[in-house]
């Protein structure tokens, strides 16, 4: 294995797609993992400003992530924020098993999510993602 030059990183495929199956919905889906942006997204969307230090709400936070990972077959996001409330309102079985594999794929454990709540007494600068 040689050393990588930009282009090599900028055009290699590295995110991972997996079928997972989902009975209570009847069939499969596939969970893509979060891109940089995807992950800075989905952190940034559990901080909500409390006067001036930050909190973490997990309020939804199964649905926030599958929403960020369900795919279609060529790659394009089968949900949108919009759709977060409604995901969230499906079964916890077949939502959990979904945010497992979609934290497994993208990086994330759940030390990450501790990390964010240990931080979020530090004034960070404004975040206006929500859901």
């Amino acid at each position: 294995m040689g050393l990588l030059n930009r282009q090599q990183i900028l055009d290699s495929d590295d995110r991972r797609t997996e079928r997972v199956a989902v009975p209570e919905w009847g069939g499969e889906v596939l969970i893509r993992g979060l891109s940089g942006t995807d992950r800075d997204e989905f952190e940034a969307s559990l901080q909500v400003k409390n006067g001036k230090k930050r909190d973490v709400n997990l309020r939804n936070v199964r649905a926030k992530l599958v929403v960020l990972c369900l795919v279609d077959e060529t790659g394009k996001p089968l949900f949108s924020i919009e759709d977060i409330q409604r995901l969230g309102n499906k079964s916890a079985a077949a939502l959990g098993r979904c945010f497992d594999r979609a934290k497994q794929l993208s990086g994330l454990g759940d030390e990450d999510i501790d990390e964010l709540a240990k931080n979020s007494a530090t004034d960070q600068s404004d975040v206006s993602i929500s859901a």
